[in-house]
């Protein structure tokens, strides 16, 4: 071996030791839901549905206290917002002035929201299976453990220990692709966000 090829075999060497493999889907989604108790970041949302029809693209944000307070705002084409106050899931249509409420425990998996803010109890109610990489996302199967949760698979793609995708498949074959902007990791979140107190003369339905 000539002393070109035993240098650049000693330096692929040294770069494989510097550079260790990333930490699998399902050990950066623990990571995230053990080390994040805070964040905030923006959100892309394209729904296709079964029959094809042209897709259907939002966008909006995303805060979360763990375990369970979030707010996911909807901002574009249509306003809607999503709470979660620890004990409730408020979603606020002000176009239809309409605010539906659920337990918060019954709603899990039911957003995404509610998905990723979630404690470590996540396997309780998902099986959850390394879905190798992709580009440079590890990706996490979920599937969920209950036959009426709404969906049928998620799939998560994660870096450096946070979300970065999500595709979520439901009951009826619909698909729901999620791209999400920077998180800002347990930075400071106003508490005021993860409370909702339906606006007078809206109508209120299922509390």
């Amino acid at each position: 071996m000539s002393v070109g090829w035993r240098f650049a075999a000693a330096m692929c060497a040294a770069m494989a030791l510097a550079c260790p493999a990333a930490a699998s889907g399902p050990d950066q989604l623990k990571a995230f839901l053990g080390g994040a108790k805070t964040g905030k970041t923006t959100f892309r949302q394209v729904v296709t549905g079964k029959s094809g029809r042209v897709p259907q693209e939002s966008s909006g944000t995303f805060a979360f206290s763990r375990p369970g307070k979030f707010r996911w705002t909807y901002e574009k084409p249509h306003a809607q917002i999503i709470v979660g106050d620890g004990q409730k899931l408020w979603i606020y249509d002000p176009d239809l002035n309409q605010v539906v409420v659920r337990k918060l425990d019954q709603a899990l998996g039911a957003t995404p929201a509610a998905l990723l803010a979630g404690d470590d109890s996540l396997e309780k109610n998902f099986e959850l299976t390394d879905g190798g990489k992709s580009g440079d996302e590890e990706f996490v199967d979920a599937k969920p453990r209950a036959g009426d949760s709404g969906f049928a698979s998620i799939r998560i793609g994660l870096k450096g220990n946070l979300p970065r995708t999500m595709e979520l498949h439901d009951s009826f074959g619909q698909v729901t692709q999620l791209s999400f902007g920077a998180f800002e990791r347990n930075a400071a979140v106003d508490a005021a966000l993860f409370r909702f107190v339906p606006p007078q003369g809206a109508d209120v339905v299922g509390e």
